[in-house]
């Protein structure tokens, strides 16, 4: 159940990112992260915590659950 929800936020965490058209190098740049560090997370290997989450909404302008119930759906 929790590499469904790792992968579901994932997909949509790049979802907002290509909508605001940002690359994982400039984000990762913002949270002080390596793009390779900040692509884990678009891949669901490594969960983000409560404070990148909140970043990361206010960042792509979306709300928690947008990241988990997945608006951005292919």
């Amino acid at each position: 159940m929790q590499n469904k929800i790792s992968e579901t936020v994932g997909k949509n965490l790049k979802a907002a990112r290509t909508a605001r058209k940002m690359t994982q190098k400039e984000v990762a740049a913002l949270l002080n992260k390596h793009q390779p560090d900040y692509s884990e997370y678009e891949t669901g290997k490594i969960e983000l915590d409560y404070e990148k989450i909140v970043f990361l909404c206010d960042l792509f302008d979306i709300t928690p659950n947008d990241l988990f119930e997945g608006l951005f759906r292919e």
